[in-house]
């Protein structure tokens, strides 16, 4: 996957819009010597797939990162991923009629709120500080948009949150999880949903939008 965006990047084919998890691998490496403990599988990092991500990447077995917790951030710090593919990421990409985006725009003052679903939108969201577009990384773009939080005359493309929680909480059809959700996009006035859950489904949401 690495070499497939440098490719896409040296082309000048791809636009990355940041997430959530680029955040998380960042935070991780700068903290390696706090996060490789014996609980280092108790932690957020290992159960969502950052150590193993960064241990892919860096070709370093669990064992080496553990006994050389700073050698091992030093070969992350080094790899595409930090060096060329990270810097490229924006909070988010617009065109004349969308906002491509991760989790929605700024809209959260801090990360409980967010996972509470108490949202208070920023008037002037594109210009917000970098620690407000990692907050907003997290946010649920369907719960966000089904409070009204919206951005007039665009159509917000968003991840994140699976998009079965639209057809299952918002639509009342299926179930979140399970055999009766539906992980294909949420489509609603205003914002289209595409994540696909691909850890359950097995598959990536693709869209063809022309603008």
């Amino acid at each position: 996957m690495q070499e497939f965006i440098l490719d896409l990047i040296q082309k000048d084919l791809v636009v990355l819009v940041r997430g959530n998890h680029e955040d998380l691998a960042l935070e991780f490496v700068e903290n390696a010597s706090k996060y490789m403990t014996p609980t280092l599988m108790l932690t957020h990092h290992y159960r969502n797939g950052t150590v193993d991500s960064m241990l892919a990447l860096t070709g370093t077995s669990l064992t080496e990162a553990y006994n050389d917790p700073l050698a091992f951030a030093k070969k992350c710090k080094q790899t595409p991923f930090f060096t060329q593919i990270v810097p490229k990421t924006v909070d988010f990409y617009e065109t004349e009629n969308y906002v491509f985006l991760h989790g929605w725009m700024p809209c959260g003052k801090d990360y409980q709120s967010v996972k509470n679903g108490e949202f208070t939108p920023e008037e002037n969201w594109r210009t917000a500080n970098p620690d407000s577009w990692e907050i907003a990384r997290w946010v649920n773009g369907m719960q966000a948009w089904a409070q009204g939080f919206r951005e007039p005359k665009k159509t917000v493309v968003c991840g994140h949150v699976r998009a079965s929680y639209g057809h299952a909480v918002i639509e009342g059809r299926g179930a979140e999880r399970g055999e009766t959700a539906d992980y294909t996009p949420f489509y609603g006035y205003g914002i289209v949903a595409i994540d696909g859950c691909a850890v359950r489904s097995k598959k990536i949401n693709c869209i063809v939008i022309e603008d």
